[in-house]
This record gives C-alpha cells, sequence and structure tokens, in this order.
C-alpha cells in the first residue's frame, strides 16, 4: 500500500549563508525522500528559511536595508546553494508568510482558548540607547561565579555557570555598548507543563535512544512554561490584540512546516488535512540537529496537541560535523562554504561520503579531506563506474552499441537483485553507511567477475564473439542494479547513468528485471577522480573568504588595534601603483561592492572593492587611484578580483580612497 509521508528538514536561518556543516541535515533527508519517492509512496519534503528574529532585524538595520529586503537575499543564496548539492525540496518557502502568520495565529488562539497561555510582568535587561529589550545574547559582561570576561548573559563559556542578565559584573550590550537597565514588560507563556503526561507517552517509541534520555532528564527536572512573546522593535508577526508584543521566532518556526506545506498544497491540489488532522494515517518525520531537541521534542508536539493538530511520526536527530577531527576552523579553512565546495568540488562526493558515515545516531560526523578524497577514488572511480567503463567500450565498438539478449551468469545477477529487499530497510531505518557497505561489497563482487572473465583476452580471441557480448552484457546489468540502489545518494550520477543506458528514469524494482537485447548509447566517464589540489584550492579560498571578512569588520571599528610588526623587506614586496578608474559598475547582488576597471598604463585589471556605500560609479569614472598591483588574484563569487584599491576611514559613507597629486600617472610606481 502506498505510503502518505511528509517529511521537514530544520529551517536554516536567513541571516547567513549555507556551509557544510548545515547540509549534513539536509543531505540526510534528500536520500530518505528520494529513496521513499523511488519506493513508489506519496512523499513531500518542504522546508523554509527562518526569517524572524532579532539577530535578523540587527542584521538588516547594519546593512542599511530593511529586513524583508535581506531574507529574499539570503533566501535565494540558500535555495542556490541547496540546489547545487541536489537536495530537491518539494517547496522551499520562508517563515515570513501569510501561511506561517495564519497558522501561528490560529494555534496561539487554540492554546490561549484551552487555558495553556499565562501572562505576567518580567523584569529585563534594556538598551537605554537603542530604546529596546536586550536577549541574553546581546548582552556581555564578567561571569558572576568565576569572573571571567566577555561572557554573555545567560551562561559562561569558561566555568559553564548559568545565571540571569542581571548577576553578570560590568555588564554592557553588545549592541550599543551602553549598560543595560532593568525594565518591566507583559510577557506571554505556553504552559508546556500542562502536556507531561502527553508528552511522557507520545515519547516512548517517537525518538532515538540518546534523545530519549535526554527527555527523561528534562521530564525528571521538572517542565517549565515558555516565554513566547517578545517587545517591539521585533522582526516578526504581532500578536494579535497585543499592540507592541511580537510572537518569539521559536514559535512561529517549526510552524514554518506547516505553512510550507500549505502554500504546496494550494499550488498543486493537494489535501493539507489528510496530512495534519489530529486524527491523520499520514506520517510526519522531522530531522533536526542534536542542539534544537528541546524545541522539536517538547514544545512542538505539545502546542500541535493544544491546539488540536497530529503529532510527529517520528523525530530523527544528528550530531554535527567536524573536520578533519576538529570543530570547523575558519583560521585552518575548515569552516567551508557551501557555494566554495562547489566552485571546487562534485557535490555528490560530498553526498558519498556523508552516507557512507551516517547512521541512525546522534553522533557527530567527521569529514576527513584525505579519507574524503580517497574513499571517493576508491569507490566511486575505482569501482562503481569502473564496471560500466570495462565493459561498454567492447559493446559499442564491437557490437554496435547493443546488449546481449542473455546474461552470462544469471546466478550473480539474482544475488544483486537478492540484496534489494536488505538494502532497501538499511534506507529506511536511516542506516545509510550500512547500505553504502552492501553495495559497495556488490561492486567488489562485479569488478572481481570481470576480473576473471578477462573479457580484453577474450576480445583478442577468434570465434568468441557471443562469449565477449554476453559477459559486458553482464557487467553492464551489475551497473544498472548497482545504481538503481545508490540512485538516492547520487541522483545525478544515477540520471547520466541511465542516458548512458538508453533507458526511462528508473523506480526501486526496475533493478529487479535485466537489461538485455538493448542498445546502449557511447560511454562518457561519469565519475572523475579528486586531486589534491582541488581540496588545497578549497581550503585556501575558505582561508582568504575569512581574511576579507575580517577586513570587512574591521571597517566598522573605530578603535585603532595593534598589529604585529613586519619587516622592511615584506613591505618591500608590496607593489603600489597608480591606476586611472576607467569604469565603475554596481555588482548585481552585492551590497557593498563596485567592480572597477583600472588601467595601470595599458595594463588593464578588473577589481571588486567594497566602496560602495561611499560613492557612486558615475563619480570615480577617470579618477587616479592607487591599487596594490602583486595581490594575487581572487575568485569571487561575482568574478575574479586582480588586485585592490587603497582606501581609509571609518568604513560606511566615510571612506576615502587615496587619491595621488597632480603629475601623476597610470602605472607610475608608489615610492
Amino acid at each position: 500500500m502506498t505510503r502518505k509521508i511528509l517529511v521537514t528538514s530544520a529551517l536554516p536561518y536567513a541571516n547567513g549563508p549555507i556551509h557544510l556543516g548545515h547540509l549534513v541535515e539536509y543531505i540526510q533527508t534528500d536520500i530518505w525522500v528520494r529513496f521513499q519517492k523511488l519506493q513508489g509512496n506519496e512523499c513531500y519534503y518542504v522546508c523554509a528559511d527562518d526569517a524572524h528574529g532579532t539577530p535578523i532585524m540587527l542584521k538588516a538595520r547594519e546593512e542599511g536595508i530593511e529586513p524583508e529586503a535581506l531574507i529574499e537575499r539570503v533566501g535565494r543564496e540558500h535555495q542556490r546553494d541547496f540546489a547545487g548539492f541536489h537536495v530537491a525540496f518539494d517547496n522551499y518557502y520562508t517563515t515570513h508568510s501569510d501561511e506561517n502568520r495564519h497558522y501561528a495565529n490560529l494555534i496561539y488562539d487554540n492554546l490561549r482558548r484551552g487555558g495553556h497561555i499565562d501572562q505576567r510582568e518580567i523584569t529585563q535587561a534594556y538598551d537605554p540607547e537603542l530604546e529596546m529589550f536586550l536577549p541574553d545574547r546581546y548582552i556581555k559582561g564578567s561571569c558572576p561565579r568565576c569572573g571571567s570576561p566577555e561572557q554573555y548573559g545567560d551562561s559562561c563559556e569558561v566555568c559553564g555557570a548559568t545565571y540571569t542578565p542581571a548577576e553578570l559584573k560590568d555588564s554592557v550590550s553588545v549592541i550599543s555598548g551602553a549598560k543595560p537597565v532593568e525594565r518591566q514588560s507583559l510577557h506571554f507563556f505556553f504552559r508546556l507543563q500542562d502536556f507531561e503526561a502527553m508528552l511522557r507517552e507520545w515519547a516512548g517509541e517517537r525518538l532515538q535512544e540518546e534523545v530519549a534520555n535526554k527527555l527523561q532528564e528534562w521530564f525528571d527536572e521538572g517542565l517549565r512554561e515558555w516565554d513566547i512573546s517578545r517587545d517591539q522593535p521585533y522582526f516578526g508577526f504581532e500578536i494579535p490584540e497585543q499592540p507592541g508584543k511580537y510572537f518569539y521566532v521559536w514559535l512561529d518556526a517549526p510552524i514554518g512546516y506547516m505553512a510550507s506545506f500549505r502554500n504546496l498544497c494550494d499550488r498543486e491540489g493537494i489535501d493539507f488535512d489528510t496530512f495534519w488532522n489530529a486524527d491523520s494515517e499520514a506520517e510526519l518525520y522531522h530531522f533536526i540537529g542534536k542542539d534544537i531537541i528541546y524545541f522539536h521534542a517538547l514544545f512542538w508536539p505539545a502546542m500541535l496537541d493544544g491546539a488540536g493538530f497530529r503529532k510527529p511520526t517520528r523525530i530523527f536527530a544528528h550530531g554535527f560535523l567536524t573536520v578533519n577531527g576538529h570543530k570547523m576552523s575558519k583560521s585552518r579553512g575548515t569552516f567551508i562554504m557551501a557555494s566554495t565546495y562547489l566552485r571546487h568540488l562534485n557535490p555528490e562526493y560530498l553526498r558519498y561520503y556523508f552516507a557512507a558515515k551516517l547512521a541512525d545516531t546522534v553522533h557527530d560526523l567527521d569529514l576527513n579531506l584525505e579519507d574524503f578524497s580517497q574513499r571517493v577514488n576508491s569507490d566511486l572511480v575505482g569501482k562503481l563506474v569502473n564496471i560500466a567503463s570495462r565493459c561498454a567500450g567492447f559493446i559499442t565498438k564491437r557490437f554496435d552499441g547493443r546488449l546481449s539478449a542473455k546474461l552470462d551468469t544469471p546466478e550473480l545477477f539474482r544475488e544483486f537483485t537478492a540484496k534489494s529487499e536488505q538494502i532497501a530497510e538499511l534506507y529506511e531505518k536511516r542506516e545509510f553507511s550500512r547500505a553504502i557497505r552492501e553495495i559497495m561489497a556488490l561492486a567488489d563482487t562485479a569488478n572481481q567477475y570481470i576480473d576473471e572473465q578477462k573479457p580484453w583476452v577474450i576480445a583478442k580471441e577468434a570465434g568468441q564473439e557471443e562469449q565477449l557480448q554476453a559477459i559486458c552484457t553482464m557487467g553492464i546489468n551489475l551497473f544498472r542494479v548497482l545504481t538503481v540502489y545508490l540512485k538516492p545518494v547520487l541522483p545525478k550520477m544515477a540520471a547520466d547513468a541511465e542516458a548512458f543506458l538508453g533507458i526511462q528514469p528508473q523506480a526501486w524494482g526496475d533493478a529487479q528485471k535485466p537489461l538485455l537485447d538493448h542498445r546502449i548509447n557511447p560511454y562518457k566517464a561519469l565519475m572523475t577522480r579528486i586531486d589534491p589540489k582541488q581540496i588545497d584550492a578549497m581550503l585556501e579560498e575558505s582561508k582568504e573568504s575569512l581574511a576579507a571578512a575580517n577586513a570587512a569588520s574591521k571597517e566598522s571599528e573605530k578603535q585603532v588595534e595593534t598589529t604585529p610588526e613586519i619587516e622592511f623587506d615584506d613591505f618591500a614586496k608590496v607593489d603600489l601603483r597608480i591606476a586611472r578608474i576607467a569604469r565603475a559598475e554596481r555588482v548585481e547582488g552585492a551590497d557593498k561592492l563596485l567592480r572597477l576597471t583600472l588601467d595601470l598604463g595599458g595594463d588593464e585589471r578588473n577589481v571588486f572593492a567594497g566602496i560602495k556605500t561611499a560613492y557612486q560609479p558615475e563619480d570615480l569614472e577617470g579618477r587616479l587611484t592607487v591599487v596594490v598591483a602583486n595581490l594575487k588574484p581572487r575568485k569571487m563569487r561575482f568574478g575574479v578580483s586582480e588586485g585592490m584599491v587603497l582606501a581609509a576611514g571609518p568604513g560606511g559613507r566615510d571612506l576615502f580612497l587615496l587619491s595621488p597629486d597632480e603629475g601623476a600617472e597610470p602605472g607610475m610606481r608608489v615610492k
């Protein structure tokens, strides 16, 4: 019987780019969804940008744009990066939508009517300069227990103490630097404790063992009410009939699952209630990181239950990503953005490597870059596509691309197809690493078969044409079975293999029947080996991105910071030249960059400069400036920058290009 399944991933926050740590979750979810669709199930995968909250409001203010413009831009970037890794959402939306406002208001109203919402005055830290209440993470000071400086307003990263912002010593607002004062404000609270009995029962078989154990700790401590409101200014949804009060971002964020699906339903004619009614027989699965279990395994099912909607079938949590055994590091270049990876490596390499290490646990996953390279080269190139490449040439050249009408060893083909049920069960249980091991063991068997049959030897013997065709047909069919088994992990490679084989897109069951007396197309390389230089270039670009980000952030700092001293010989390496700005253009999609075409006395350079806030392009053309002429070209999202123009000032509008005195000419060296 066809199953009805709705699947979600946690919503990425709309104030920053997607990095490889994020992709652990979305690749894992996408593999599972693709498997369900290959099985013929009615399965939908929805997600959205988490678009509300104080950080987004402040980032938009910093950039001088409206929050709506920020979240629209970031949303486009997120969808571009996900598509680059073949993550195929049925709908990708935003929590800043009419549908989300509707369901947030509806759920809140149902909870209020059910007696599950309290209200009372609370005391909060307030920034008197910005005239806004401060979240705990926007307050810093010295820890009241150990005295460590620069600690946030909720916990100490040195000694682990938890406290209130009022207990911090020498506290200041991270945003303005002002000393916070205490003010009272009316807030609204969701009575989580009302749902303890329901949650204990619901959690019984819905969670992984590690997650269930964590929930038990929270039950033992006692469930407490949850503050679901925030004061203006705040970017989000205003609470009905409560002017100046807004829903906390974590209330409407999970409701975004419903809103994104509602948007899909209205567009595609799907019955929303079939999936969300309290008595629904459809399945609902959430893939999340282990850091947001509290919200998804306690607040979210309690909110749904109290508002009259169905609860999740299961919640699947995963661990964090480490790189080379350590937390992702910007200084090492291992804090790798999705877009950076895509400029250097095939996205399916990462999909495969993650799949080869993922299991139904919340353990962290390590991306060991040396192992990554070796495994991809060995498994995908040396084993998988090698099967097709070793056989396809003979079929194309000797038999006009036509496969034999029979298999050389039918019992071996049946051995491969007999694994279908076991591998499917492993996919279903999200034991992807075990599924990959089974598939690669079959790939070894296929290569062993070809080694034993030696088609390259038979091809030289007279009268062995029929045997040669049957052996190579056998190899092609074993390859075809493996591509079906790997299709959830490697969708692009599988599609390319289907084009090579001259067949329609395959479903899971298609592997059971061999492909015989059929014309295939000439073979083209389906995978290529990773060159270590590609990984080195990716890491180097990540370091350069960090350097650029640090330079940009320092523009706005008013205090003078000391930097390490350098020798004169180091400074002498910098080649400063006079340049004439031949053309200046805006860069589509960039908030701070202008594209400058510089004339260095006959040598033309393309340079991206972060001076858009200070200059109009038309005011720059024709003027002279100073450029670092021997700076190594740097590949950016918008093109290659071949130097750096020099400017001074605190940043923003107060930024001034260095200009030479009269008499200077393009190309002259600055002494």
